[in-house]
């Protein structure tokens, strides 16, 4: 129950996300819930990989590189998901830090 709680939660803040950051296309509702299935899945299994790969480059960046291996992990959800469209770097960016701000907000009520 908890876990279908947190989709929803995520599919709330992709929604939310893409209204306010111009460059990011969601098509529909359904849409932001496909997106928010394969971003869980994304972060689960290739983000943990891909940051210990990216952990020298991260330590010489300070942590900025971190923002990096989000941007990759948003492109790739886009690039699997139809009606699911990032214009460019920035608008990544701005997507991943709305999405996570927000998820982080309505999750407090969660616990």
């Amino acid at each position: 129950m908890k876990l279908l709680l947190r989709l929803v939660i995520s599919t709330l803040a992709i929604i939310v996300a893409a209204n306010l950051v111009p460059g990011v296309v969601v098509a529909s509702t359904g849409t932001a819930f496909i997106v928010a299935i394969v971003l869980g899945i994304l972060n689960t299994f290739l983000k943990p990989v891909l940051q210990i790969l990216a952990l020298p480059i991260t330590i010489l960046t300070l942590g900025l590189f971190y923002f990096v291996v989000n941007v990759f992990i948003i492109y790739l959800a886009a690039s699997l998901v139809d009606g699911f469209r990032v214009d460019g770097f920035i608008s990544a960016l701005f997507f991943g830090l709305i999405v996570s701000v927000v998820s982080a907000i309505l999750g407090m009520f969660l616990d």
